[in-house]
């Protein structure tokens, strides 16, 4: 089988890492495919922001957790203990900046995954940067305002067997004449 092709059916999200940074060689390959992800007319709106502090991670997580829409205890870690996050933003004034910050996370773990690292995307960035500390956090980054959020991005070495894939359901695909 082609290996990209094997890459796309084997990656799964990974809920467990190892206490251990990912090497930067892998992170910048990561990052690099990223960038290469498709856009609206190629404009490349999204921005990717990196965290490796672990108190900043922390921070995050306890931000995250907070816009869960049930009840969850105050110990669960929304990024599973992953040492690095990724947050991807995208230019909100363009109208499928929601699709171009998609099309960057998937390309982003699926590169994750073609070299090894363990990936899990997270939602509620959307709610933390329609906020007024999200809005304040971009102008502490130099980052225009009309950026939105659209994930986030759980990276590291898996601490876990890859879970096994759920049947494809049958009507997934429809032909038509």
């Amino acid at each position: 089988m082609n290996e990209t092709i094997n890459n796309l059916k084997t990656r799964r999200s990974i809920r467990k890492f190892k206490d251990k940074q990912i090497s930067d060689e892998d992170l910048q390959a990561i990052l690099e495919a990223g960038t290469y992800a498709p856009t609206a007319l190629g404009m490349q709106s999204p921005k990717i922001i990196v965290i490796q502090n672990p108190e900043t991670i922390k921070e995050f997580s306890d931000w995250n957790r907070s816009y869960y829409p049930i009840n969850v205890p105050d110990d669960l870690d929304p990024f599973y203990g992953a040492k690095t996050i990724l947050i991807v933003l995208a230019n909100g004034k363009m109208p499928t900046f929601v699709e171009d910050g998609a099309s960057v996370i998937t390309t982003l773990v699926n590169a994750a995954h073609a070299v090894g690292v363990g990936s899990c995307w997270i939602h509620r960035a959307r709610e933390e940067f329609s906020s007024e500390k999200g809005k304040a956090l971009l102008k502490e980054w130099g980052i225009p305002e009309k950026y939105e959020g659209v994930g986030h991005v759980a990276l590291g070495y898996p601490d876990m067997d890859l879970p096994k894939p759920r049947p494809r359901k049958e009507d997934f695909i429809h032909y038509v004449d």
